[in-house]
Formats: C-alpha cells, structure tokens, sequence
C-alpha cells in the first residue's frame, strides 16, 4: 500500500520499519519536532526520525496539524491508502481521519477497550494486570474508540516494568500491523466494535503519580513502582530530601508489622511499612544527590534509627 506513517518515540520504531521491509511504499513519515534532551538540553530527533532519515523516506515535523493548511494539502498530494498512526502524540484531527480511503491505522498498547489513553502499557501494570496485548484498529474522533481489527495477548511478567514490557509490545505490535494490512487488502478482517461498557482509562501520567503513598498496600505500591518506569518513577521523602525507590519485592517477614511508612533494618535488608499490615522489601534506591545504590549501602551509610518514617515533607 502507499502509507503515510505518524509516529514519535521507539515504540513505533519496529513498526515503521516493518513496513518498509514488508514492501510498502511509505511516502511520508510524520512525527513531533526536535526536543531538549539531557543534561546540556540540546535539541534531539525522535526515534522515529532518526530510523526514516536512516532509510532515506521524507520527514516533516509539523509543530501543529489540526488546522495546518499546508500540511493539509501535502498529504491530499499524497492520497494514501491509509494513515498508520503509532504513538505520534497529537489527537488526529477529522480532516485527516476522512483522508484515506482504509482510514487511519493506529497501533495500540492494550487490549482495547481496556485502558485508553496516552499510557496503556504504563496503567495495565499499575493496576496490577496480568496479561495485556496490543491492538490495531481505526481511529475515529473519540479517544481511541474505534472499531478494532486485531488483536494478541501478552502475559505481563512478575517482574516487568513499562521499560521490559514495551519493547516486546512493540514487537508483535509491528507484525500485527503488517497482518492487518493484508487482511484489509484481501478483504478478510470483520472490524468490530468497541464495548464501551468495558472501557477503562489510561491517562497521561502525572510527576504527582509517582509519590508512593505508604498508606496503599505492598502489592499496589510495588505495581506502580514497576508501571511508572522511567518517568515518573517511585519517590518519597527522607530526612527533607527526595528518595527514589528503584527495586523492590513483597517482603514475607515474621519481625511484627510496621506502620505505614516505617522503615526497618534487619542485618542488610531493608522493610518499608505499607498498608494494613504489608511491607515491601527494598532492593534499590536513589537518595537525592546521590547514585542508585543497594539497600545493604544505603544502610550502611544512612543508619536508618528505629521506627524512622518515610514520606514525612
């Protein structure tokens, strides 16, 4: 097919790429401008810029769309057979949706009409979800509403973050794309509608997500930890500065419970006191200022006193 690709960050990588290699002809790859990165804040291409100019296809980065008349006009040149959209960032506005005669594609990270919303793979984890998947289906105006075409489970490991999960998502998530395709063209997939009953919501993540309220239960507490990787993280506060949890585990211990917050030393192990009597057992963590380290360091360097509490500001 003659394609026009929107995308932004590595997680549409595979797919733009699978598409190439699987004969299509992608004409134009849309994705966001260049951003500040790093410490020195230059300006840095996304992922997906980097992988089209390396294939040699044409790259605009329209800082607007919805009411950009040239690029109106330049995908009207173009007259895709489709739109393939995976992870591009901006709502697709209705002139673009009615552009394509098999619509506009979109590439999704769950089992749709499970957590839509601009961080799928993030939430399912959070919420302590033990399978997910990915889906193909046509955008519609709604917030990824539309009809689907396809779909496959994964199972979501113990020990996955959004950082391990991802990658594979985006994996079978380009072979979906590609069966898609073909299934459009032969003319044998059945779109089917979404059972809105079902919908659950992925939103943006927030800084303010990240703040481990110790008040939760171990279990919920550790899923957040895994789903908010990179950003925002899992933090609380220790002696008036910011404290990082990297890795932790559910801790099965017989030293009595500990309050809410409460941390505790046992040799070169390290408990946080959580919910209704849980604990969590640290593995990692990052005071501020300072690099990641062991909990077996940081007790050795800190000297946790007796009932001291986290996340007192």
């Amino acid at each position: 097919m003659d394609l026009v690709f929107c995308g932004t960050p590595e997680f549409a990588v595979p797919t733009l790429k699978k598409l190439v290699v699987g004969g299509h002809k992608v004409r134009l790859v849309v994705t966001q401008p260049d951003r500040p990165s790093g410490r020195g804040q230059e300006l840095a291409a996304p992922p997906v810029k980097r992988l089209a100019q390396s294939l040699g296809l044409p790259v605009v980065q329209p800082d607007k769309i919805k009411n950009n008349q040239e690029f109106h006009a330049q995908l009207e040149a173009l007259k895709p057979e489709a739109i393939i959209v995976v992870g591009y960032g901006r709502i697709i506005p209705k002139w673009m949706i009615d552009l394509p005669r098999r619509g506009n594609i979109n590439l999704h990270g769950s089992l749709l009409p499970k957590y839509r919303g601009a961080a799928p793979i993030q939430w399912a984890i959070a919420r302590g979800e033990t399978v997910t998947g990915i889906t193909t289906m046509r955008i519609d105006e709604g917030l990824d509403t539309g009809d689907i075409l396809l779909q496959r489970e994964m199972a979501i490991d113990p020990e996955d973050t959004a950082v391990t999960l991802a990658p594979r998502l985006a994996e079978i998530g380009s072979d979906l794309m590609l069966e898609t395709l073909h299934g459009l063209k032969a003319g044998t997939i059945q779109p089917r509608k979404q059972d809105h009953t079902q919908a659950t919501l992925a939103p943006i993540l927030e800084k303010d997500e990240g703040r481990i309220d110790f008040n939760r239960e171990a279990p919920e507490i550790l899923n957040r930890l895994r789903g908010f990787q990179p950003w925002p993280g899992a933090f609380t506060n220790f002696r008036a500065k910011n404290l990082t949890l990297h890795r932790a585990r559910l801790a099965a211990y017989g030293m009595g419970p500990l309050v809410p917050g409460e941390m505790k030393a046992a040799g070169e192990d390290l408990f946080l006191g959580c919910g209704e009597g849980t604990a969590l057992q640290v593995i990692e963590l990052q005071p501020e200022g300072k690099r990641r380290m062991s909990a077996r360091d940081f007790i050795h360097g800190y000297q946790p006193r007796a009932r001291e509490r986290l996340g007192n500001r």
